[in-house]
């Protein structure tokens, strides 16, 4: 909606209608304070969003971000909103080969299942001792840390006595992550299981030491205060929908198809020039947020920009006329698939495919790992589809820096995911392309995005999902109070890119919301 000229005078801007820009809104609208959001697409939601992107097909997928884990219940229930979400009932698989015959490691299902899937695979007890007390270690920092979120930072030594675990911080938090995998399990795919959450969407060895790995797989096992990933119900739009719905019930203005172009401030009234279809405009505000990178936040101020990080990943989308099955036979597919499905993920295939990618080569045994959505949420299929079987499939893929796509984005993109799926269908008891559903054209309704299509299409800085590398949850030098100060004094940034941001959780918007209610009151 446009922005009323009657009302060109804000408490708030928001610059960016992803879904923390809309969780700030949501908290200063019901805060009473007056609330514009600026969003320069024509929908609100950024990276957390619902699509149909198959032509004639009824299915809605969560297009870029597709698992819930580090959203506060408290956001959820502060803001009142009508939204929910669905446990997975297996954890993973991972599918092997041992001694010339398929099998795998199913994680979930109980703890006598899981025991057992432990012992078949590596012929002892050891390495299922091992996980219990490794995990019953992150269960513990995830119980402590993850409620600092939401509170105003604290200081490292304050989050280490929370913790309170001497070994344990300094597994997590001083040594390479890569110590700690190697010290705890001997069996190579059981390494490689524990090590991805480390590299979601983060280029990084297990050695890496700068610890970017390690910021990495802290975020992925606090979520929730137990680790637990779960599924959106409705996709993940059905989030930033709520979001939207809390925001405007609570007199916020969104404007769609508002691009900000600047911010000019001086610490205590702002100005925020934006562009429509029809011109330009301005708009005056007391406070403003950005939910954007650090770079647009620079680019808005006129700050000289940080050093974007790169993003590591490639994304595809699948809708199935039915799942495939599995050449390991003791698993049924819809036990496999309701997890993360991991692929070409042992410990030394990471390692190799980081070497290769480092050294500027696709990774020649690219790994990943899969989630079908539907099996835990049929909701996101049409009635049709769903009667007669068929199933969604999200494919995140690792060690894929941008760099590795600035020449060819499309030949490279078609490259990659070819090798990927390959490396699927070893997997399989028939080949994946012989289960994808066609759209209303016949097309294969498969779609994948590389970095440069997230930064296109996002303005994701080298398509880092997180905007920047992942930050220490504690205080850090020009950190300030929440984590989302800048160098002026009534301008926040409420985007990934801000300290205890990244993922979908709304921390970052609520963070930046209170930071600007605090000020207020000075």
């Amino acid at each position: 909606m446009p922005v009323h000229e009657d009302h060109r005078r804000y408490d708030a801007v928001i610059v960016g209608g992803g879904h923390n820009g809309l969780v700030a809104a949501a908290y200063l609208a019901r805060a009473g304070r007056s609330v514009l959001v600026l969003e320069r697409l024509d929908h609100t939601g950024g990276a957390a969003v619902s699509t149909r992107p198959f032509p004639g097909v009824d299915a809605r997928l969560s297009r870029y971000s597709y698992l819930v884990s580090l959203l506060p219940r408290k956001i959820v229930t502060d803001l009142g909103l009508d939204f929910r979400v669905r446990t997975r009932t297996v954890s993973s698989y991972t599918p092997a080969e041992r001694d010339g015959r398929p099998t795998g490691l199913l994680v979930g299902g109980g703890e006598a299942r899981t025991r057992e899937a432990f012992a078949r695979l590596t012929g002892g007890e050891r390495e299922y001792t091992a996980w219990r007390r490794f995990y019953g270690a992150t269960a513990h920092v995830a119980e402590r840390v993850f409620p600092t979120l939401t509170e105003p930072l604290p200081t490292r030594e304050e989050l280490r006595r929370r913790i309170d675990d001497e070994q344990v911080w300094r597994a997590l938090f001083e040594e390479p992550i890569g110590v700690a995998v190697e010290e705890h399990f001997t069996d190579d795919l059981v390494r490689g299981v524990v090590l991805t959450d480390a590299l979601i969407g983060t280029f990084a060895d297990a050695h890496d030491p700068s610890l970017k790995q390690n910021r990495c797989f802290l975020y992925h096992v606090i979520g929730g205060g137990t680790g637990a990933w779960d599924v959106p119900v409705g996709g993940m739009g059905a989030l930033t929908d709520a979001l939207a719905a809390a925001a405007r019930d609570a007199g916020a203005v969104i404007a769609t198809g508002h691009e900000a172009l600047r911010v000019d401030t001086d610490g205590r009234h702002a100005e925020v020039l934006y562009r429509t279809p029809e011109g330009q405009g301005a708009v005056a505000a007391r406070h403003v947020l950005v939910g954007a990178s650090p770079q647009q936040l620079a680019a808005l101020t006129g700050a000289a920009p940080p050093e974007p990080a790169e993003g590591a990943q490639l994304k595809v989308n699948m809708l199935l006329r039915r799942l495939p099955g599995l050449r390991d036979t003791s698993v049924d597919p819809r036990e496999a698939f309701a997890g993360t499905f991991h692929i070409a993920e042992g410990y030394g295939q990471l390692a190799t495919a980081h070497r290769q990618a480092a050294a500027g080569e696709l990774p020649g045994t690219p790994p990943s790992e899969i989630y079908c959505h539907s099996l835990t949420d049929p909701t996101v299929l049409g009635p049709g589809l769903a009667a007669r079987g068929y199933q969604t499939l999200t494919l995140f893929g690792l060690h894929t820096p941008a760099r590795l796509f600035r020449e060819n984005n499309d030949a490279v993109r078609e490259e990659l995911l070819a090798s990927t799926l390959a490396q699927l269908d070893a997997h399989l008891a028939e080949p994946l392309a012989d289960c994808l559903a066609t759209d209303a054209d016949g097309r294969p309704c498969i779609e994948a995005k590389t970095p440069l299509d997230l930064e296109r299409d996002l303005w994701l800085p080298g398509g880092n999902i997180f905007h920047r590398d992942l930050s220490w949850p504690y205080a850090q030098e020009g950190a300030g109070r929440w984590g989302v100060e800048t160098e002026h004094a009534n301008v926040w940034l409420c985007g990934a890119g801000a300290v205890r941001g990244g993922g979908v959780s709304g921390v970052p918007g609520h963070n930046a919301a209170m930071a600007a209610l605090e000020a207020s009151t000075d």
